[in-house]
């Protein structure tokens, strides 16, 4: 939505590190926490630029080094701009793998590994995008449309439902 305006403005890693903030501030105002992420994004230039000779890191490691960057998106870079499997634990990952029975963590850290263990590694990405689109169109937080949902009959939180609506209409 804003990254056209703010790319035209600021071009490459210099002009965005010798922004001013509230230059950066006014394009990505529709943006929710604007002003973090405007500080953010002038401070990751400023290290892209200090120390990764203005190039976007090709690793985990380096790439959580830059402000802003916590793992979820150090592992969307690591997908989708050098194509390098990952397991990508957004919101919609945790739930519904939790859902399907698929692991009982709570932190995204163990979450990823423990889809590790069971995704084979050139499908990691592929697997979370499917199971993001499935949470944006199907299995919703507030409202899981369980009855149009594919994968149903694999899913521990649906099977549980169905036992305890038989358990209740038995009593």
């Amino acid at each position: 939505m804003v990254t056209k305006d703010l790319l035209k403005k600021f071009p490459d890693v210099n002009s965005m590190a010798n922004a001013d903030v509230k230059e950066i501030e006014a394009i990505i105002r529709p943006c929710g926490l604007f002003r973090t992420k405007s500080q953010n994004l002038k401070d990751m230039a400023v290290v892209l630029k200090e120390k990764f000779d203005s190039k976007i890191p090709h690793s985990l490691e380096n790439l959580q080094k830059l402000p802003g960057i916590g793992r979820k998106t150090a592992n969307l870079i690591m997908s989708e701009i050098f194509f390098e499997p990952s397991i990508i634990v957004d919101t919609h990952v945790s739930r519904i793998t939790q859902k399907l029975g698929l692991h009982n963590e709570k932190d995204p850290f163990k979450i990823e590994i423990e889809l590790q263990k069971i995704i084979k590694r050139p499908k990691w990405s592929t697997f979370c995008h499917c199971v993001v689109f499935h949470g944006r169109n199907c299995c919703t937080a507030k409202k899981p449309k369980c009855d149009f949902c594919c994968v149903k009959k694999y899913c521990k939180f649906y099977l549980e439902k169905i036992n305890d609506e038989k358990k209740s209409k038995k009593c």
